[in-house]
C-alpha cells in the first residue's frame, strides 16, 4: 500500500510549483486530471516523502515517469539521469520550439527526459497551442532563463 502524504507537505509542493507541472509545464489550471506529488527518487529506490525529494507533476508525466531516474538520449544512445527538478533549472535543460508547443531538450538529460515522459503528449501539445493563442502560454515562469 502506498503511503499518503501529508496535505501540509501537498500544499508546500503545489504552492511551490505555483501551479504548473514541473516536467511539462501544463497548467494545473486548465488540465483534465489531477495533478499529484510525484517522487523524484522513487519509493522503491528507498526515496523519502521529504520536500527535496518531491515534485508536482501532471497525470501524464507522473504516469510515464512512474518508477524511472533514467532514460536514453536519443540522440547519444546513454542512459542518463532523469531531469530533477530541486537540483537543475528547467530553461538549461528544456527550451520551446518556435511556437511555444513543442519542449525540445537541449542537454542528454532534457532530450531523454523529454522522450521518456513524454513532454510533447498530442493532448499538452494542443493545450499548449490553445492557450498561446490565449495568451496564457508559457508560463511567465519560463518564458525567459532565471
Amino acid at each position: 500500500m502506498s503511503e499518503r502524504v501529508p496535505e501540509s507537505i501537498r500544499s508546500i509542493v503545489a504552492t511551490r510549483a505555483g501551479g504548473y507541472c514541473e516536467y511539462c509545464y501544463c497548467s494545473e489550471q486548465f488540465a483534465t486530471q489531477s495533478f499529484t506529488i510525484e517522487h523524484i527518487k522513487p519509493r522503491q529506490a528507498g526515496g523519502k516523502t521529504i520536500l527535496e525529494n518531491l515534485a508536482w507533476s501532471c497525470f501524464g508525466c507522473n504516469s510515464y515517469k512512474h518508477t524511472k531516474t533514467q532514460a536514453i538520449d536519443p540522440e547519444t544512445g546513454e542512459k542518463i539521469a532523469l531531469y530533477n527538478p530541486r537540483l537543475q533549472i528547467w530553461s538549461e535543460h528544456f527550451q520551446w520550439s518556435d511556437d511555444f508547443t513543442q519542449v525540445i531538450g537541449k542537454t542528454s538529460c532534457g532530450r531523454a527526459t523529454v522522450e521518456a515522459l513524454r513532454l510533447n503528449r498530442a493532448g499538452v501539445v494542443n493545450l499548449r497551442r490553445v492557450l498561446f493563442g490565449a495568451n496564457l502560454h508559457p508560463p511567465h515562469k519560463v518564458k525567459s532563463d532565471e
